[in-house]
């Protein structure tokens, strides 16, 4: 079973590495990354120019922790993370999700985004 779970992980990381060969954020578009664990998400909008996080949203900030981790939380902290990005004047950004299928969480994620005003 161990070396399934490794196996998985491995399979996510190449993924990963594929995906982010072709995506890069910028300041004025940057790469909104999810992170998605057993107990809870986050979202980070990174600027991969200078190499600096814009904005993050955590189920694990003191005020986002009664999000449960379903796709439901998703959406609303998708949603918070994009009206942290309208706050700070950006209405583009570029999904990344970080080798994870694009479905269930993830996804509702992105669609939380957009509904903020996120553009992808």
């Amino acid at each position: 079973m161990l070396k399934k779970m490794l196996d998985k992980e491995r399979r996510r990381y190449a993924r990963k590495v594929h995906i982010r060969k072709r995506i890069s954020g910028t300041s004025e578009c940057p790469r909104l990354s999810v992170f998605r664990s057993n107990k809870a998400l986050s979202v980070q909008a990174i600027d991969d120019t200078r190499g600096v996080t814009l904005v993050s949203a955590s189920m694990l900030e003191k005020e986002l922790r009664g999000l449960k981790n379903t796709a439901e939380g998703g959406a609303q902290l998708g949603e918070i993370a994009g009206q942290r990005l309208v706050e700070k004047g950006i209405k583009t950004a570029v999904f990344d999700r970080n080798g994870y299928l694009y479905h269930g969480r993830v996804k509702a994620i992105a669609e939380g985004a957009r509904k903020a005003g996120i553009v992808f």
